[in-house]
């Protein structure tokens, strides 16, 4: 038995539903259109309000929460928390923009912006911070510096080496 398809919706200029070359179609500059004329298309997901996601999300290179989401670990370029929405767990980001709520950790290598709504609860560390007037801080927070060890290890070594071999400038 074979399938029909369903049938195009009606249009007020044409009985078959098809749009003249000229009319403007509805919705479609609106959706589509904006995102891709402001830059280069990004991978970008949008938790909207009330909604609540739990578990992990991969490959986004934005993430803009409206709603809630609950994750253990999140890797991103861009976090956007907006007013009212809540991010819970683990983040690690270029950029984030804080007008909701993170409870968690949060890292972010490039820079962090808490609005006057925003508030931030946990662990953070990022490098460059901006606070606007009436944004919190509840927790411990740590300043990315060029010169901080990223590996303790490793930059010790290299603080032993020009002590050890002071007088000669080739190696044996």
């Amino acid at each position: 038995m074979g399938r029909t398809p369903f049938p195009a919706p009606p249009s007020p200029n044409s009985p078959t539903g098809a749009m003249p070359a000229g009319a403007p179609r509805l919705g479609a500059a609106a959706v589509p259109g904006a995102p891709r004329q402001t830059g280069p298309e990004r991978r970008t997901l949008v938790v909207g309000r009330g909604i609540s996601v739990q578990g992990s999300v991969q490959d986004a290179e934005r993430l803009v929460v409206e709603g809630t989401v609950e994750s253990s670990m999140i890797q991103a370029n861009e976090l956007q928390v907006t007013h009212g929405g809540v991010f819970r767990g683990g983040v690690e980001v270029e950029d984030a923009e804080l007008a909701g709520t993170i409870d968690g950790t949060l890292t972010v290598n490039g820079s962090l912006t808490i609005r006057s709504t925003g508030r931030l609860i946990g662990k953070v560390k990022c490098r460059r911070l901006q606070v606007e007037d009436g944004g919190q801080i509840t927790g411990q927070l740590e300043m990315i510096t060029d010169g901080a060890p990223a590996r303790p290890a490793a930059s010790e070594a290299a603080k032993a080496e020009p002590a050890a071999g002071e007088g000669s400038s080739e190696a044996p």
